[in-house]
């Protein structure tokens, strides 16, 4: 079995079976071709099959010179998920990197942004522009519904669920949930689209895309990163800050007004309540409040 095979099915079998999004296949897919060269940059001839935790742990160890923990730890779970595969498809019957250890890298708390700093944002996008507009509506959108960088450019027009109060999202692994969209941003949509979108020459396959570059296209995730990057710089921000700001921001925002963890994990569209909880070690007032209200000792 030859790498470049392996890997193709690999990528097969994460997309058909597993459904696992582009972006999530592209960066396990990364990990594996890191490998591959490591292996033809020091003449090693071993298989998919043949190779073993040696190997393995010298590779391990050679990328841990250039990447942090957090990095080193992505890219083992990643080659030993491509292992189990193989032993899934009954290529192998051992998995050679059960005896490497994951590197403890501890918590990982989100950047998140105040509610006067993501104001001062949204206010010093220059709405004299037409893509002022689009940027307000993109941006109050993404923290109104806390949508994912890839949730917001492929939302769609039929996706919108005004009257019930809801838009349509699809998430990780093309899972579907509905999300509470705030009235007021409502609005910032309805004129978006009927002052701005509608004087534009919409190309083929884009005709319900949501939002649009002037071309007529779907905006790329790079474009929405390009827009916070510039409004950072615009107010001064010191904060190194990303699309998914918005969203980590969102969450916390809604736990720290009293919101229940439960509710945020379904609109967040977390698989895991261990996921959300992530938000509880940013805002450790919720902890005192939960007990102070629920506690019988009260």
């Amino acid at each position: 079995m030859k790498w470049q095979n392996a890997i193709k099915d690999y990528q097969l079998y994460l997309k058909i079976e597993r459904g696992l999004s582009t972006n999530t296949i592209d960066s396990y897919s990364r990990d594996l071709k890191k490998l591959v060269l490591f292996l033809d940059d020091n003449n090693i001839n071993q298989s998919p099959i043949s190779i073993d935790t040696s190997v393995i742990h010298n590779f391990i160890y050679t990328v841990s010179k250039e990447v942090n923990p957090r990095s080193q730890a992505r890219i083992i779970s990643g080659i030993r998920s491509f292992f189990d595969y193989l032993i899934f498809e009954n290529y192998r019957e051992t998995n050679p990197t059960d005896l490497i250890e994951t590197p403890k890298i501890g918590l990982k708390l989100p950047d998140t942004l105040s509610e006067e700093e993501i104001n001062n944002l949204i206010s010093a996008i220059d709405l004299s522009h037409p893509q002022g507009e689009r940027n307000r509506t993109i941006l109050e959108t993404m923290y109104s519904c806390g949508l994912r960088v890839s949730e917001i450019i492929n939302l769609k027009i039929s996706d919108l669920f005004f009257e019930e109060g809801f838009i349509r999202v699809l998430g990780k692994g093309n899972k579907q949930r509905f999300a509470p969209i705030h009235y007021t941003t409502q609005k910032y949509i309805q004129l978006y689209i009927n002052t701005i979108r509608n004087k534009i020459t919409t190309k083929k396959g884009f005709e319900d895309t949501l939002f649009l570059n002037r071309r007529g296209k779907g905006l790329t995730r790079q474009m929405i990163f390009i827009i916070l990057k510039d409004l950072a710089i615009k107010i001064e921000l010191n904060k190194k800050i990303s699309p998914h700001t918005l969203r980590h921001s969102f969450a916390t925002h809604l736990l720290k007004n009293g919101a229940d963890l439960r509710a945020i994990q379904q609109i967040l569209g977390h698989e895991s309540i261990t996921t959300t909880e992530i938000y509880i070690h940013l805002d450790k007032s919720y902890l005192k409040e939960v007990v102070e209200t629920y506690h019988p000792r009260k």
